[in-house]
């Protein structure tokens, strides 16, 4: 059985849904800001993506303050029986801080399997469902399991939910890391100096080809193929060798069926930093044989949206392919020399294959590919 996408829709900090996410790109305008949620002074940096209106330690959590928002515009197109894969890498962790810091509210609100039922509800599906929780591969991995469950038989309609907050813990914690640009991220540029985080909630819904034919649902693409792997390399370092994400993009390939040239384009993980940047384009260059592939990074616009990267990725490759262009990555200015020529600050026409590669890599060594169609 084929993995269809039938629904999609993000709120980042471009604004609410897909075509705010995909003109903001297209303007090549940042959406990360100087930090005004909490202090910053003891941090390495004090930028950040976020999402406007959202209520700090308020009474809901950040991610659910961006779910209620997405799904009181799509209810209804999400059927009950829908199996639901919840990715996140830290959920409600604000609850916790706002336990640990102010004194006040329930720590145990920021335990995942809450909020996994939070979003049952609100998504209006029943049964358990599950979290899937990579680091910051968590929502390509879900995407991955809701098209095997759909390919296995397993299930014939999925409902991939992904999200995380810009919070002082996860702040704090990439800053203790010196992984923090003190500027906006510029992935693959020559002068790149670390990430900014950014937040964001997503969600797809992923059928079976014969269910979406039953209900004459609009096909958005298919995820075709998938891999994933992890290096073991490093607690928080990627492997110096890409032998991890080689090893994901030649499974996604030999899952979709098609080989490397069937790719038009990649949306890759792309921090901004050293180290990351450098460890996708040298699996690149040995995936593809040195032959240019059109590549880009929305993390230069929104930041790295962890959890709810590789989903907003997904669908924005999925636009992508059905406008056929290719993004441009926000705050490149001077291509690393080993992305020269695959890597551009303007809009490229998709050029050869009607097929895109979406890769993401995170802590522990974990990598994630999909190929959609």
């Amino acid at each position: 059985m084929r993995a269809f996408v039938v629904a999609s829709d993000m709120i980042t900090p471009y604004g609410m849904g897909i075509d705010a996410c995909w003109q903001g790109i297209l303007s090549g305008r940042t959406a990360i800001s100087p930090v005004t949620r909490f202090g910053t002074s003891a941090f390495q940096s004090n930028v950040a993506a976020m999402v406007s209106g959202l209520d700090y330690h308020g009474r809901e959590s950040l991610v659910m303050q961006m779910f209620d928002a997405l799904f009181e515009q799509n209810n209804a197109l999400i059927p009950e029986d829908a199996k639901l894969v919840l990715a996140t890498t830290k959920g409600e962790i604000d609850f916790l801080e706002k336990s640990v810091l102010e004194g006040s509210g329930d720590a145990a609100e920021s335990v995942i399997s809450r909020l996994l039922k939070k979003v049952a509800i609100l998504a209006g599906v029943r049964g358990a469902g599950m979290v899937v929780s990579a680091a910051c591969t968590s929502s390509a991995a879900a995407a991955a399991r809701a098209a095997a469950m759909i390919r296995n038989g397993h299930a014939d309609c999925v409902l991939v939910v992904a999200c995380d907050g810009v919070t002082e813990f996860i702040f704090s914690g990439f800053s203790s890391l010196m992984a923090l640009d003190k500027a906006p991220a510029k992935p693959f540029d020559k002068n790149r100096a670390g990430l900014s985080i950014g937040e964001a909630a997503a969600f797809a819904l992923v059928m079976s080809e014969d269910r979406a034919l039953q209900e004459n649902r609009r096909v958005q693409g298919e995820i075709a193929g998938w891999g994933l792997s992890d290096d073991a390399n490093h607690m928080t370092g990627p492997s110096r060798e890409s032998r991890g994400l080689i090893l994901a993009v030649t499974k996604a390939l030999a899952s979709a069926g098609i080989s490397a040239e069937d790719i038009g384009f990649i949306a890759a993980h792309g921090t901004g930093t050293v180290y990351n940047d450098a460890m996708e384009m040298r699996a690149f260059h040995e995936v593809f044989r040195n032959d240019t592939v059109p590549l880009y990074s929305l993390k230069g616009g929104i930041g790295h949206t962890m959890g709810a990267a590789g989903l907003v990725e997904m669908i924005m490759a999925l636009r992508s392919l059905r406008e056929g262009i290719v993004l441009p990555t926000v705050n490149m200015k001077e291509p690393d020399a080993n992305a020269l020529g695959w890597v551009s600050d303007s809009k490229r026409p998709v050029g050869r294959g009607r097929k895109a590669l979406v890769t993401n890599a995170g802590f522990s060594g974990v990598n994630t590919a999909l190929v959609l169609a």
